[in-house]
């Protein structure tokens, strides 16, 4: 089993790695059979930062990572949803105040628009705390209570993931911790299982309801485009980079970079066109105003 880690504190880190050979894996076309998306990556370069020097502690001062290109995805026999394993599912784990709940809500209605594929809100359920003494701990200093991810998953998810499910992510107000080595995550997904587990516990602190929304809006797409294959972005400014620490994430945007987004286009077949406009209405509806410009600006580039 592999698993991918998302970004802790500042010394303890995600750790992705290359999909391991699964049921569901399409032999990828050529890139020339689809000139549009070609087309559309150029039309919209202008609106993406290249990514910049790593500043200190960021994810590309302690990794070395090559990228990968819209080409390179095609020929590596990408994971994608087949006519199978269409939806994505969204599991409430445990109690969660009314913001979180509102929350997660608005997660799953942007991971509807950002990947194109039905998503589904399952009903809450209670979060089973666990009997061995491993999945399970106490921060010293903070008496915070953890609970290990691969718990979570193994026990509680695996077991319930949908026939039909593409990805099933459940999400907890509880925080997470993968193994003795590390301090907290704030969640873990598996490459050949289809499940992971995120806490919103960490995602909050500080802030305000949009920067709180945006946090989570991030993680998801990141963490689902993991499960689907695309691996961490280093041409641009991307939802699909590598981030050490939430500073960093701050920074990065809620969209996909040109050659991301060609990657989630090819893989669900949606038009850049349809994409974009989908994600610009979720935008305004929910008062993420600069970001919706910037989706009604390159929908207008495509379109051109």
């Amino acid at each position: 089993m592999k698993w991918i880690l998302v970004s802790a504190l500042l010394f303890f880190f995600m750790a992705c790695s290359s999909p391991d050979p699964v049921s569901n894996v399409t032999v990828a076309q050529g890139l020339n059979e689809d000139p549009a998306l070609r087309a559309a990556i150029k039309k919209i370069e202008p609106f993406f930062e290249r990514m910049r020097p790593p500043e200190q502690y960021d994810w590309l001062g302690s990794h070395r990572e090559p990228g990968q290109t819209f080409e390179e995805y095609l020929n590596s026999n990408p994971t994608k949803p087949t006519h199978e394993r269409q939806k994505i599912y969204v599991l409430p784990l445990g109690k969660f105040t009314v913001r979180q709940k509102e929350i997660i809500n608005l997660t799953a209605n942007y991971l509807k628009a950002f990947y194109d594929l039905p998503v589904t809100v399952m009903p809450s359920r209670p979060l089973t705390r666990p009997t061995v003494k491993n999945d399970s701990r106490q921060l010293p200093v903070t008496k915070t209570e953890q609970l290990r991810t691969g718990y979570i998953m193994d026990k509680l998810l695996k077991p319930i993931l949908p026939a039909d499910g593409a990805a099933l992510i459940a999400f907890t107000a509880v925080d997470l911790f993968p193994d003795s080595s590390m301090h907290f995550v704030f969640g873990q997904a598996s490459l050949s299982d289809r499940v992971g587990v995120w806490s919103l516990k960490r995602l909050s602190d500080k802030t305000d309801n949009a920067t709180f929304l945006r946090r989570s809006l991030k993680i998801a797409i990141h963490e689902t485009g993991h499960m689907f294959s695309l691996m961490h972005c280093t041409k641009y400014e991307c939802v699909m980079s590598g981030t050490n620490h939430l500073g960093e994430t701050d920074r990065r945007p809620i969209d996909a970079c040109p050659e991301c987004m060609a990657k989630v286009c090819w893989m669900s077949g949606v038009s850049p066109s349809e994409r974009y406009g989908k994600l610009a209405a979720f935008c305004r509806k929910n008062s993420l105003r600069k970001e919706a410009e910037e989706f009604e600006k390159k929908l207008a580039s495509i379109e051109h």
